[in-house]
């Protein structure tokens, strides 16, 4: 059992482990992969991730069991876009944040994500498909100053980086 209603054959019994993301997806209804989880994944930024996190409606909650740390942040209904089904594992498909919305829903989740000190420290590098157009136009919907100015800067430093061309 990972979680009340949701279950998974133990190994010599399962012909495919399920994949952290399509768990996550499962625990909690309307949920999307995003933040470092999803951030990984695109391959912008350089950490292992050990928790899946994921954004939801619902309540906030950390669950611990025996297929991994899975970490549910809440954000308000109107925040709820910019994710899409992905094939994460053979055969198995996900919602997760695009590269763009990941970024920003930490940015929106994250106390004090505009200080020039906590964006340095994110180490956070644009990889295609990411649109730094996108990203702005994004940041705008979300409604959030605190978002937007930390969008506006974190493009800023990106355009003085000689990597940023590539994008």
């Amino acid at each position: 059992m990972v979680r009340r209603g949701v279950y998974c054959l133990a190994p010599p019994y399962a012909k495919v482990r399920p994949h952290p993301f399509v768990l996550a997806n499962a625990m909690s209804q309307g949920s999307y992969v995003s933040l470092h989880s999803a951030l990984s994944l695109h391959g912008m930024i350089p950490e292992h991730v050990p928790v899946t996190t994921s954004i939801t409606p619902g309540r906030p909650e950390t669950v611990e069991s025996t297929v991994g740390i899975f970490s549910f942040r809440h954000v308000k209904r109107s925040l709820l876009w910019g994710y899409r089904e992905l094939e994460v594992a053979a055969g198995q498909f996900a919602l997760v944040a695009s590269p763009e919305k990941s970024l920003l829903d930490l940015l929106y989740i994250t106390p004090g994500s505009d200080d020039p000190s906590y964006l340095d420290e994110l180490r956070a590098e644009p990889q295609p498909p990411f649109e730094p157009s996108r990203f702005l136009d994004m940041a705008a919907r979300t409604g959030s100053s605190k978002v937007l100015r930390a969008a506006r800067r974190l493009v800023a430093s990106w355009s003085t980086s000689p990597d940023y061309a590539t994008l």
